[in-house]
């Protein structure tokens, strides 16, 4: 049965967000989906970014997303809050990478590493709003030849989509005139609990369709090769909540916590959930759909001092990511089995990921 919708106002984030400019000089441009229970989410064309996530439960709206609300604070955090990050996604060891015996140096934007496309990436330039209806918004951007140093001209878009399945549908599409490495994913930023509740995710539950995840180094970057999750605290094969075994592994040492990348048991590419995130209190239940072969979790680690709403400031493990991707340094391993990350003049790059919502009580 439906939820009652109730009586709505204009969210202020599209008077918060807007006081100031862009470093383009103009502000940005907001716009808010709804569905018929009365779920709502705002978007933004700067990074095109998902900014907010409104669950209508029983006593409560419940903000579930992590974010800022002034454009000061967008641009201060380094998080990258609900953006479309990209033009590739995750890293690339050294800001380079071999394709048919050349070496491509792109830009370096975390140590020696290129981190999501770079510095500005995708997530920090402003995309063209091109189509916007009650329940769908599609943004474009142009990537010339070059940017960040990545080659070939790339048209891309994504398309959010809120349906009356509480599902929040984001779907990529890119074309290049050059064979390009392309990894689009977006990097929100989940806490059932409440995103401004103060509340940490460690005692959300949490499960993860794999059976296998990718160690890496200090800085991030993959050692080599897949290993398995069994009698790793890595193993979310079954439900558990996040602290469980949080830093049991000294793969999570470096990293203060969760911040690997697993590989998708392959019924997650014919429609298998490919996880799962409980609220503590069990009132709201995210499952996540994907048709690309990896998933970074990352459990907030670093999250301590990044500006929030209101004037607040997150704190570490405040809030949970599940970036659905390619696997990180892709570029540099041709010999793993998954389709290239590189896109070619002739391809199409096509992906889409589903964040559905399930409130208690309600059947969908």
């Amino acid at each position: 049965m439906a939820r009652q919708r109730r009586c709505w106002v204009v969210n202020p984030l599209f008077e918060s967000m807007t006081r100031e400019p862009f470093q383009d000089g103009n502000v940005a441009t907001l716009v808010e989906l709804t569905n018929r229970h009365g779920m709502r989410i705002v978007l933004m064309d700067i990074g095109a970014t998902w900014l907010s996530c409104q669950l209508p439960l029983e006593n409560e709206v419940r903000e579930v997303l992590l974010g800022v609300d002034t454009m000061a604070a967008f641009e201060a955090q380094g998080c990258f809050f609900g953006a479309t990050v990209g033009r590739y996604a995750n890293r690339i060891a050294k800001a380079q990478y071999q394709y048919q015996g050349q070496t491509v140096h792109v830009t370096a934007s975390q140590g020696e590493n290129c981190l999501h496309g770079g510095q500005p990436g995708w997530s920090h330039r402003r995309w063209t709003l091109t189509r916007h209806s009650e329940n769908q918004a599609v943004f474009s951007i142009a990537s010339a030849d070059g940017e960040q140093g990545f080659p070939g001209h790339v048209e891309a878009s994504v398309t959010y989509e809120l349906t009356d399945n509480n599902e929040v549908r984001i779907s990529y599409h890119a074309v290049t005139d050059k064979a390009t490495p392309v990894n689009l994913t977006n990097h929100g930023y989940f806490n059932l609990m409440g995103a401004d509740s103060g509340a940490s995710v460690l005692h959300h539950k949490l499960q993860i369709n794999a059976d296998d995840y990718l160690p890496t180094d200090e800085t991030a970057i993959p050692l080599g090769e897949l290993h398995s999750v069994t009698d790793t605290g890595f193993d979310f094969r079954r439900i558990k909540p996040v602290c469980q075994d949080l830093m049991l592994d000294e793969q999570q040492v470096p990293a203060n916590g969760y911040d690997h990348s697993y590989w998708l048991n392959d019924a997650c590419r014919h429609g298998a959930c490919a996880a799962t995130l409980i609220s503590d209190d069990e009132s709201v239940t995210l499952h996540v759909y994907t048709d690309k072969p990896a998933l970074q979790l990352y459990s907030g680690n670093w999250l301590q001092g990044n500006p929030g709403r209101h004037g607040s400031v997150y704190q570490n493990y405040q809030g949970l990511a599940l970036e659905t991707q390619f696997l990180p340094d892709s570029p540099n391993h041709p010999e793993w089995q998954q389709e290239s990350c590189m896109l070619l003049p002739e391809q199409e790059y096509a992906y889409s990921t589903v964040y559905q919502f399930q409130l208690m009580g309600e059947k969908l």
